[in-house]
């Protein structure tokens, strides 16, 4: 798969995961937006493929970030002080 569609692909990925994230929507895409606008114009592949590499990292952090919350909420549903 070329770098173009592993960006494009990166950038669907995120702009999807974004939509629950806790400051809002609205606030991660436009962060996410002036990200990719900001390095539009990296031409060096290596350049191109360590940006690539930190946006999978992010992904994978905000997948854990949603799994905290997801297991914070569960375990206060069923293990509630009373």
């Amino acid at each position: 798969m070329s770098q173009r569609h592993r960006v494009i692909n990166l950038y669907k990925e995120l702009y999807h995961i974004g939509r629950e994230y806790p400051k809002g929507a609205l606030w991660f895409h436009e962060r996410l937006k002036s990200a990719f606008i900001k390095n539009k114009n990296e031409m060096d592949p290596e350049k191109v493929e360590e940006l690539i590499k930190r946006g999978e990292y992010v992904v994978k952090e905000i997948e854990a970030l949603y799994m905290l919350r997801k297991y914070r909420t569960m375990k206060e549903r069923y293990y509630a002080d009373k």
